[in-house]
């Protein structure tokens, strides 16, 4: 069966779990529920003592009836039963209202710590791991641990149920009831057998549910890049091929649980064999009469559903503790990045400077082999260089995105790893080569960048970008809708967006990783004067593709394999005639008389509107 988990790797934060640490985890989500969980296994022990009344009525009414066969037994026996059924209805309703509040709870509780341990991960971690899969634990297996809860809740139901009838089965027949208990190891062994099994086949399923889920995922997200080279077909095979090992699986899986109660169902009809013949023998003999016998039997007959419930409970549970394990090992994930302290500053000036720092997104490749660098506050450094030359790097390791390896990075001359990240992160504006916008209006995602800002501190934001002239173009203004991840917005008007949220927030240190997607003559010129609005009295990284953007840098780095090789501003640069002169010559030159000739086409339009005001 190699083949059908062919490809389920497991994911580097995964860990196998005890039952033992599984169980004092879980037991930790129900601490706080005791007094519910109390009254529910009240109403479960009230449920079972009015579940084995019936037969103890219906027996003693073929007795009395066999003695003294009056219509007056048989309405007293019709009403008993008939009240103890509406009784274990009454106490079945009040157990599950509030085992369904446990398990509301339960499930509500742990999906908060997954989810807040996910989004507290560093940046690292999803660039390592698929989005897919990591949304599967969050949903899908969190759901599933409620089976734990569910089962947990069942086992003090049968737990309590096999003590009574136990006890009720001990007063009819003391003898028989040694001989039933005398099978039941038998039943308990098997179940215990199916454990390890279970969980196994449990844990391989849960696997390709989060790969399905990575597939659908990716797909979605890739649909366009899909239909423009007519891919449909691929991704579908791709999906097929997946969602064939996922039945394949599923059936491996599927019959193994399902194998458990037919051979346990085989033990327990082989131990009721027993146990007829035997009662048959002792009603023949009179030491027990028919409705004895028919008592006793009926009881075996409610004592081994619930027996074999118990048995089985640990290769059931597994199922639950899979899922548990997945979510826990998401939890308990080490960070790479860690701060050593939790200090704050009384305000950021900006000044950035690396010390002999390393840095490499594996241990065994350094991107940045030794990198010193200083930036002074309020200084505009531009970064340059064929890609890979490490210029993400540098802006990653400023953001605290990235542990690096050796050396110091220090933020106003205090180690970066001792200031607390929420509070640094606030003096901290990125905007991303693509800018991601969230599916609600263009206010709301400026807004995002400094949360309970006013409408009037949103809307001077997006006027100072530009002047506000890109408003003019949007259908609603501030309260037009982006779409799934700005769909609506042209790439000029997301990157607007983006600078008019990072305006918003007033950062002491800005990073931009310009975007590589060309736009428009006229956006071009309304992205260069919100970066110089932005940039303006704060210190900037810039990771430049824009010519414009480079010449009006205070500094430009030069970068190769890690390594800073030229620095200065464009025109020394140019003058050295060295690596940055053939960058400029092979990639810039040509985006200058672009940039020229969009500046002179927006000054004449310019003009154009001024005549025609004064005409009017």
């Amino acid at each position: 069966m190699g083949f059908v988990l062919d490809g389920l790797d497991t994911e580097s934060y995964d860990r196998q779990y005890g039952d033992r640490v599984l169980l004092s985890r879980i037991v930790n989500y129900f601490a706080p529920h005791k007094g519910t969980m109390i009254l529910v296994a009240v109403m479960i022990a009230l449920n079972s003592i009015a579940g084995t009344g019936g037969p103890i009525i219906i027996s003693r009414a073929i007795d009395l009836i066999a003695e003294n066969p009056t219509r007056t037994v048989l309405y007293y026996m019709v009403a008993g039963v008939f009240l103890l059924g509406a009784s274990a209805w009454g106490f079945n309703f009040i157990r599950q209202l509030f085992s369904a509040r446990i398990l509301g709870d339960v499930v509500l509780k742990l999906r908060e710590d997954v989810y807040e341990s996910t989004i507290n991960h560093e940046l690292s971690f999803y660039s390592e791991h698929s989005t897919g899969k990591i949304v599967s634990r969050v949903t899908s297996d969190t759901q599933d641990f409620s089976q734990v809860v569910s089962l947990s809740l069942n086992l003090m139901s049968q737990i309590v149920l096999v003590i009574l009838l136990s006890i009720w089965l001990f007063s009819i027949n003391p003898m028989l009831t040694l001989v039933m208990w005398s099978m039941s190891p038998v039943a308990v062994a098997i179940a215990l057998g199916f454990r390890k099994i279970a969980r196994n086949v449990t844990r391989n399923a849960r696997r390709v549910t989060a790969k399905i889920n990575s597939q659908i995922q990716e797909s979605i997200s890739g649909i366009t890049i899909a239909k423009s080279f007519r891919q449909e077909d691929e991704m579908y095979s791709r999906f097929s091929h997946i969602n064939k090992q996922s039945f394949r699986v599923g059936l491996k899986r599927g019959f193994t649980m399902g194998t458990i109660f037919p051979v346990m169902g085989l033990s327990s009809g082989l131990g009721i064999a027993v146990l007829i013949y035997a009662g048959a023998l002792a009603s023949r003999s009179g030491t027990m009469s028919s409705g004895e016998w028919f008592l006793f039997m009926q009881g075996v007959g409610f004592f081994w559903w619930p027996m074999m419930g118990i048995a089985s409970f640990w290769s059931q549970f597994q199922d639950g503790l899979a899922a548990a394990e997945r979510v826990f090992a998401l939890i308990d994930m080490e960070p790479e990045v860690r701060q050593i302290d939790s200090k704050t500053m009384k305000n950021v000036k900006g000044a950035i400077e690396f010390d002999r720092v390393q840095f490499g997104y594996k241990e065994d490749v350094l991107v940045l082999p030794e990198l010193t660098l200083s930036i002074k506050p309020a200084e505009t450094v531009a970064l340059v260089g064929h890609t890979g030359a490490g210029k993400t790097s540098i802006a990653r390791l400023v953001s605290r995105f990235y542990e690096y390896q050796e050396g110091e990075l220090l933020i106003d001359g205090m180690d970066i790893r001792e200031i607390e990240l929420a509070w640094y992160r606030k003096h901290l504006g990125i905007v991303p080569q693509e800018p991601f916008l969230f599916s609600d209006t263009v206010m709301e995602n400026i807004r995002f960048g400094l949360p309970g800002a006013t409408d009037e501190m949103v809307c001077q934001a997006a006027e100072n970008i530009s002047g506000g002239d890109w408003l003019a173009d949007l259908p609603e203004g501030l309260e037009t809708q982006v779409g799934e991840r700005g769909s609506n917005l042209s790439q000029g008007q997301r990157q607007l967006v983006a600078l008019a949220r990072v305006l918003l927030k007033s950062p002491a240190i800005f990073i931009l990783d310009e975007a590589t997607a060309s736009v428009d003559p006229f956006t071009e010129a309304q992205i260069q004067d919100g970066l110089e609005t932005i940039m303006s009295q704060r210190t900037a990284i810039v990771i430049a593709h824009r010519l414009s953007t480079i010449k009006n840098a205070d500094r430009i780095l030069v970068m190769r394999d890690g390594r800073i090789i030229e620095e200065g501003s464009h025109d020394q640069l140019i003058s050295e005639d060295g690596h940055y002169a053939e960058l400029y010559n092979t990639y810039y030159r040509h985006q200058s008389l672009e940039f020229i000739e969009a500046k002179r086409w927006q000054q004449e339009l310019d003009d154009v509107a001024t005549d025609f005001v004064v005409g009017s």
